[in-house]
């Protein structure tokens, strides 16, 4: 039990201030996204709305019930979730439906419930446990491999899942790996494969190859003398030639046709205004109509009018955008640093490697969450399928982050305790 009778004392209540704060700003841009001048507001749980009303007052209880559970509950069960999600996700493929080309859905009856959204909170927890268990500081090959396949699992199911946006956040587990000591050389290796992808899209490979042929010649002369460096050098030049001429194998074959699309749209590779472009070309129209100050709450055009789709899910920054202006947005992006700076804060004050490894995963979770979804929306990044976190429509998105918040404010409110 927590050293202090009352069991809401040890509760990070800046956090818990700032979660509130952001599911009423999303349910009020939620409703903005549906309102037309012939809507008058009822209680009405057919709307999306109304659902999302409901999925608030769900997700709170649920915040309430984990604030009230041991913390060992989750430690120990914390492998058995993990092999539960992993199992929902190999099911989801077999039986699952299909909605927005990705088969990531169980639906019964009118319910929905995409497991990949609970895969995030089960996998920070296995991460954490197994990490907990080992002496971090002296991590071995096996050890870091086994950390590796933790992650690599659900990504790879969610991945066949079609669902690439969810897939992407697994990512963000690099940095969480990072923190516990993982090489910066990997963190280097992984930014210049990104690197090299876009300019292999961008550029001849064999103009590309030649360039990359030339920097190896100029660096082996100047470590000729390093045999080590010089092998390393020579490695680095095969895998980048090896990976230049798999980029088009990749990006026809493994990505899906819309995928790539909407990455030729980005890079101005393609024109398609009507088709893959529809969507960013309606998006900053949105975003940049809003100006300094925004039209006004309940007064955006591109929002009533219905011009974005999926504008009370991916889309709904161009709300925000558009009605709250840049002010609006910015005050936003402010409001959900701080409680990303804030989870970093609470993870640094942990006393054990359990609570505080998970707490970094659920920093980095939401902060690929915010990235990226951001990030399409504005044309910086592809669009792809990725709700905003505490913003976004959807029951299954905002209770998954619910209960992966809420674990992390569980475990600290025993920091004291915790001590392993």
């Amino acid at each position: 039990m927590r050293i202090a009778k009352n069991i809401f004392a040890n509760i990070d209540l800046v956090t818990v201030s700032l979660y509130v704060l952001l599911i009423i700003f999303g349910w009020l841009n939620i409703y903005a996204s549906q309102y037309n001048d012939d809507l008058n507001f009822t209680l009405d749980f057919t709307t999306r709305y109304g659902k999302q009303l409901f999925f608030i007052l769900f997700s709170s209880l649920v915040a309430f019930i984990i604030l009230i559970i041991d913390w060992k509950f989750f430690y120990s069960l914390s492998y058995i979730f993990y092999a539960a999600i992993i199992i929902l996700l190999i099911s989801v493929l077999i039986i699952g439906s299909v909605t927005s080309g990705a088969t990531s859905w169980f639906e019964i009856g009118g319910l929905k419930f995409q497991p990949s959204e609970f895969a995030k909170f089960t996998t920070a927890l296995a991460l954490a446990k197994f990490f907990n268990m080992q002496h971090i500081k002296n991590l071995n090959l096996k050890t870091k491999i086994l950390s590796y396949l933790i992650i690599a699992i659900p990504f790879l199911l969610i991945i066949l899942q079609n669902d690439t946006g969810t897939a992407l956040v697994y990512c963000s587990f690099i940095l969480v790996l990072y923190r516990e000591g993982l090489s910066t050389n990997i963190l280097i290796f992984l930014l210049i494969i990104a690197i090299l992808f876009t300019l292999t899209l961008l550029i001849d490979k064999i103009i590309l190859g030649s360039i990359f042929t030339v920097i190896t010649l100029v660096f082996s002369f100047i470590f000729r003398k390093n045999k080590k460096d010089l092998f390393t050098i020579l490695i680095g030049w095969c895998i980048s030639l090896l990976f230049i001429l798999s980029v088009n194998y990749i990006f026809n074959e493994v990505l899906s046709p819309h995928q790539s699309k909407r990455i030729n749209v980005l890079l101005g590779k393609e024109f398609d205004p009507y088709g893959a472009g529809y969507n960013l070309i309606q998006s900053k129209i949105a975003i940049g109509s809003g100006g300094f100050a925004g039209k006004g709450y309940l007064k955006g055009t591109q929002t009533r009018f219905d011009f974005v789709p999926e504008q009370s899910t991916d889309f709904i920054f161009c709300t925000i955008g558009e009605e709250w202006g840049f002010v609006g947005s910015a005050g936003f992006v402010f409001l959900f640093m701080g409680m990303i700076l804030r989870l970093v804060f609470l993870a640094e004050r942990q006393r054990s490697n359990y609570s505080r490894i998970y707490g970094y995963s659920v920093a980095c979770i939401l902060f690929a969450h915010f990235v990226i979804n951001i990030g399409m929306t504005i044309g910086l990044l592809p669009v792809i399928g990725i709700p905003l976190p505490f913003i976004s429509y959807g029951g299954s998105s905002l209770l998954g982050f619910t209960i992966l918040l809420f674990i992390f404010l569980n475990l600290d409110s025993y920091r004291l305790q915790i001590l392993r």
